[in-house]
């Protein structure tokens, strides 16, 4: 398909800069099949789900991986984007032409890394120095990896640390949040869990690639970034058994859905999973493993809002965020939620 038909106008406005307080008192459009609309609130949740279905929750941490740093007297940024091994991340650079491989980077408070080899998508290899955790290194000298929609009105401060983070995570690894999940306090899980509703986690570590821009003209020619995985046996046995009792799986984010999918065979049954997951989802995609999505509202022309779009139809999306807009639902990270219903 060509990607300008996932293109739509946001006014600026839109972007929300900070999350609504507390979190669940978010926005949240229903979106049903047919493409009805009902406007709700994220605490109105329990009553749009049924006793016996599943909501499943990315429990991935998002680490600092933003970085400033110099190469001699060139200011060089790297974001890191997935783990190849203990020392050695893949990276996106700004300013890469000013770096070459071969050359260090002096990141400051101690840390240093070194380009050990650039990738055919412009990503630099970086080995850290030392023999610290690089994770360690991260909290000396990195920052909270705000999208860059944010990032380019304001920059991290120490509430992005608490706010850029679900109440789910876990597990060190993820550049960027599973935003769906910053929607939810201990309030309303509970309030879920006494109207029947189940809930799990897998781990998904979001890639920086997820901000990267469709540059092709057909989705045909987009090439994904992979990121890292893992939905263990009884967890996938527990999805299966929900399935097979009546109940819905929702997946809460499209990390939790793309990993579920990656998962799931021909028959929609979900197997244990662990490694590396590119799949790209456009319309006439079939869905296999989930029966709902809640998530926030999505950039134009982005393979999140190609996903969508695949769940409930182009013209029911396109119809939605105009709503959305007109109604002045706040958009992105730290905006609002759809739950999409088909």
């Amino acid at each position: 398909m060509r990607v300008d038909a996932f293109d739509f106008d946001l006014p600026p406005e839109r972007i929300a800069l900070r999350p609504a307080r507390p979190r669940d008192a978010a926005r949240m459009l229903v979106v049903e099949g047919g493409g009805k609309r009902t406007d709700a609130g994220v605490g109105d949740l329990p009553r749009w789900l049924r006793p016996g279905d599943c909501l499943v929750f990315n429990d991935t941490r998002v680490i600092p991986a933003q970085l400033e740093g110099k190469r001699g007297d060139a200011r060089i940024g790297a974001t890191l984007h997935k783990r190849i091994d203990l020392r050695r991340w893949q990276a996106f650079v700004r300013n890469a032409k000013r770096l070459r491989v071969g050359e260090s980077v002096d990141f400051g408070a101690g840390v240093a890394a070194l380009a050990e080899e650039r990738l055919a998508d412009g990503s630099f290899v970086l080995a850290f120095a030392g023999d610290e955790p690089v994770e360690l290194l991260l909290e000396r000298a990195g920052t909270m990896p705000l999208p860059p929609y944010i990032a380019g009105k304001r920059g991290a401060d120490d509430a992005d640390r608490s706010d850029y983070q679900t109440m789910f995570a876990r597990r060190d690894g993820a550049v960027a949040a599973p935003t769906a999940a910053l929607h939810f306090t201990p309030t309303l899980l509970a309030a879920l869990a006494a109207a029947g509703v189940a809930s799990e986690t897998l781990t998904l570590h979001v890639g920086a690639g997820t901000f990267l821009p469709v540059k092709a003209q057909d989705t045909a020619d987009h090439v994904m970034h992979a990121e890292w995985g893992r939905i263990d046996a009884d967890t996938a046995a527990r999805l299966n058994a929900v399935r097979a009792g009546g109940g819905r799986i929702i997946a809460v984010g499209t990390t939790s859905l793309r990993l579920l999918e990656s998962a799931a065979g021909a028959d929609g049954t979900i197997a244990p999973f662990e490694g590396d997951t590119a799949i790209f989802i456009t319309p006439g995609y079939r869905f296999r493993a989930i029966d709902g999505l809640m998530t926030n509202f999505h950039l134009p022309r982005s393979t999140l809002f190609m996903l969508v779009s695949a769940l409930m139809g182009l013209d029911a999306m396109q119809a939605a965020y105009a709503h959305a807009i007109t109604r002045d639902y706040r958009f992105y990270s730290y905006g609002d939620a759809s739950l999409l219903l088909p």
